[in-house]
């Protein structure tokens, strides 16, 4: 068995050293979700944004905090959460270390669905929206998964990736024949596509949130199916897992996951990329430490990146996707050119 793989059911020297990461890593987020609540064009201090989290006294901070901090802060949770989570596990069921939330044609999806709802619906909201979007998402990652399914050798690694592909060029298209056409509906696309946690209503966190929930709680069964499934489909079998089970439901978990993060916040690129590289660097491949990781370190990853926006150009902002964008990508590439990226 390869060094680097770990045994299901085994638990790694170490153990506790990673869960006290952990325990630092999530007093991090909570550090970072006060810093989303304090910065931004109006500045407010930490002391004051504590007070005004656990009592709201109607002044003028009150309202920032209340009405557009925190629910931006919340969506921020969960979308990187949600990103977090569906990367590390469509790298782990595709063995393929440059999987991310665009390759099974959920972004793609979500795009079809957004500008048929802005060319159709004139006015729609991004609470109305949202539901076409999630729709579009979930239906385009159905097809990608029946299409890759087809055949004798089933739903491998390499055709669910060459059927997200395909799906995407497709569907892409679409969206392109549909905003060329209609320039209103591509005003409020570009809008969308570009990622973003301002400008979404109070309402939108509460929309995904059943969505995000479902698909973490999925997502956090499977480690040890992983783990067993990262040695090839036949040495998995061999040790137990349920091959097409596991790839079905961490197709589910990525869906729901994707689907509602694309539906609020539009393609936020790189963190679904990033992240679980990231986190095999601190914790190696073992995916029972993973995944949680990956649910904390994501939303640290995007909420800093959109405080990063808040304060680059004040009085006004940068969305967090051209944020993350920018920062991503050449640390991704030092990564990788660095070769201090486990391999899968």
């Amino acid at each position: 068995m390869p060094r680097d793989v770990p045994r299901p059911g085994s638990l790694h020297h170490g153990a506790l050293g990673r869960a006290g990461a952990l325990v630092l890593a999530l007093a991090v987020l909570i550090a970072v979700v006060m810093l989303s609540i304090s910065v931004g064009a109006r500045s407010i201090p930490l002391d004051r944004v504590w007070a005004l989290v656990l009592g709201n006294d109607g002044s003028r901070d009150a309202l920032i905090v209340h009405d557009l901090r925190v629910p931006r802060t919340v969506l921020g949770l969960l979308v990187g959460a949600a990103l977090g989570m569906a990367g590390a596990l469509m790298q782990a069921l595709t063995r393929n270390p440059l999987a991310d939330p665009g390759l099974l044609g959920v972004n793609a999806g979500a795009a079809v669905a957004i500008v048929v709802a802005l060319a159709v619906f004139d006015g729609a909201g991004v609470t109305t929206y949202v539901w076409f979007a999630f729709a579009g998402a979930a239906g385009a990652a159905v097809l990608v998964y029946r299409l890759g399914a087809r055949g004798r050798s089933g739903a491998t690694p390499v055709r669910l990736a060459l059927a997200g592909t395909a799906v995407t060029a497709a569907l892409l298209s679409v969206v392109q024949a549909v905003t060329l056409f209609d320039l209103r509906a591509f005003d409020d696309y570009r809008r969308w596509v570009v990622g973003s946690l301002a400008g979404r209503e109070e309402a939108v966190a509460g929309q995904i949130a059943p969505f995000i929930a479902a698909g973490l709680v999925l997502g956090l069964v499977l480690p040890r199916a992983l783990n067993a499934v990262a040695l090839g489909d036949d040495a998995g079998r061999a040790l137990g897992a349920r091959v097409e089970r596991t790839r079905v439901a961490g197709f589910a978990a990525i869906t729901l996951l994707c689907g509602a993060a694309t539906a609020a916040a539009g393609p936020i690129a790189f963190i679904g990329l990033a992240v679980p590289h990231m986190v095999r660097a601190l914790t190696g491949p073992d995916q029972r430490w993973v995944l949680p990781f990956a649910v904390v370190l994501a939303p640290i990853l995007l909420l800093s990146a959109d405080v990063i926006g808040r304060v680059i150009d004040p009085p006004g902002e940068i969305q967090v996707g051209v944020v993350c964008a920018f920062l991503g990508g050449p640390l991704f590439i030092a990564l990788v050119r660095g070769r201090r990226v486990p391999q899968l």
